[in-house]
């Protein structure tokens, strides 16, 4: 017996030391769970919306899906350059401003050439003065590269379209080497086993239509000088370069067989001075022969644009007519303080708009955010809300009846409670129906009463 009670004080010491630890069910467990869901789906919605506000501007607060859409590699040929401007200093009122002209580029007729200045070596790759066609649709430049392992270079031609709906000028002085054609329209040989060999491609002109391009590729050495000129016409349409090779056996084989010249033993050249004004299919070369102190002309020639029918057009140096049809962007001294000041004014004011518009913008975006962000908020609420009422409803039927009639009953609570709520929605929109037809009535008597005046 003695043993019995000693059992029952310690349980209940027990008790009385751990019960607090022991879980009491208090309330209905099932709302509680459903509460608990709700507030951490309301704070998801919370934490996504802050996130929305500070993605606006890209920041390291981001999921890594987000960073992967945002540093996806973008269009290049889509990306917009501005006219490019020279800085002006915080402490300075006045800085000159390039004035720029656009002039013809192949003037005088086979005047255009390829100068490689020092800074290269540096460098190591140089982008020479593009020409533009005549109808202001393409550009094309020459890159030239440097090896230094050798002293050689070579030489790739791309090509750029100018972009739609602006000015000549702006499109030429907005044409930056991020939107040309990947791949090079003419390469030289990139080689470099030749020391101190350079290759370059310098464009002549673009036929009167704008299809065709001549170009002149130069080959020599900086020890020994110039070896070879070769023309060369692009076609746009068919993506084929034609060699103008022929023009230089032709001569040569001529001036053997007729003079007894053979220029396989002279230093001699070809001038590609440009398409025909006569003839646009038509190329005219100049030939030149260094046998002496002075240069001694081989004559003028013609050659078809795709390399056939080689001829003499004379052995005088006399003037061929010769298109002049590309164009090219030459700096024409600067514009004047007062252009330039009230230019600078009209910017800042520009830009003063710019930043008010900004902002507001960025104000109704947020204003936009935060309205969404409370109607998916209040959603949320209604939908809990009406979830836990149907429950308190199922709960207090199933507590009352039994079997089918809980189903029953609770199907006619939930049809009566649609048929309020339909008939409240009815008289709102009469409602609403009223109020409109009310202020139609007012702005008609108002407009009878304006037209009797």
């Amino acid at each position: 017996m003695i043993y019995a009670l000693l059992g029952i004080a310690a349980a209940l010491c027990a008790f009385i030391q751990w019960g607090d630890e022991i879980p009491v069910p208090h309330g209905d467990v099932n709302k509680k769970e459903a509460k608990y869901e709700h507030k951490v789906q309301k704070q998801e919605e919370k934490e996504k919306y802050e996130r929305s506000v500070m993605n606006r501007n890209p920041s390291g607060y981001m999921t890594v899906e987000e960073y992967e859409l945002l540093s996806a590699p973008k269009d290049r040929m889509t990306m917009e350059i501005q006219v490019p401007k020279t800085p002006t200093p915080a402490d300075m009122v006045y800085v000159p401003q390039p004035a720029y002209k656009i002039i013809r580029y192949n003037d005088p007729p086979g005047s255009p050439d390829l100068a490689i200045s020092k800074s290269i070596y540096q460098t190591r790759q140089k982008n020479a003065q593009g020409i533009v066609s005549p109808d202001f649709t393409k550009l094309v430049y020459p890159s030239v590269y440097y090896y230094p392992n050798s002293g050689s270079t070579a030489c790739d031609l791309f090509l750029i379209n100018l972009e739609e709906a602006k000015s000549n000028m702006d499109k030429i002085l907005t044409a930056n080497v991020i939107h040309r054609i990947s791949d090079p329209i003419m390469s030289t040989e990139k080689l470099n086993d030749n020391y101190y060999t350079f290759r370059t491609l310098t464009p002549v002109d673009f036929s009167s239509d704008g299809t065709k391009l001549l170009v002149k590729e130069k080959i020599g050495n900086t020890k020994d000088g110039m070896w070879k000129t070769t023309p060369y016409v692009y076609d746009f349409e068919t993506k084929v370069s034609y060699s103008l090779e022929d023009v230089r056996n032709t001569i040569s084989y001529f001036w053997k067989t007729t003079r007894g010249l053979n220029l396989v033993d002279k230093r001699w050249d070809v001038y590609p001075l440009g398409f025909s004004e006569e003839f646009p299919d038509t190329v005219i070369v100049n030939a030149l022969a260094y046998t002496g102190n002075s240069p001694v002309n081989l004559g003028i020639w013609a050659i078809s644009a795709k390399g056939e029918d080689p001829r003499l057009v004379s052995l005088r140096n006399i003037e061929v007519p010769i298109s002049m049809n590309g164009f090219k962007l030459i700096k024409e001294g600067v514009m004047p303080p007062s252009v330039t000041e009230r230019e600078e004014k009209f910017q800042k004011k520009i830009e003063k708009q710019n930043a008010k518009q900004k902002k507001l913008e960025e104000k109704a975006e947020l204003k936009e955010l935060k309205k969404s962000y409370k109607a998916k908020i209040k959603e949320m609420d209604a939908e809990f809300r009406e979830s836990q009422k149907d429950y308190n409803l199922r709960h207090r039927i199933n507590g009352s009846t039994t079997g089918n009639e809980s189903v029953e009953k609770y199907k006619q609570i939930k049809a009566e409670q649609e048929f309020k709520k339909q008939q409240k929605l009815e008289k709102q929109h009469e409602k609403e129906l009223k109020l409109l037809e009310k202020e139609r009535l007012k702005e008609e008597k108002l407009n009878n009463k304006k037209n009797k005046e």
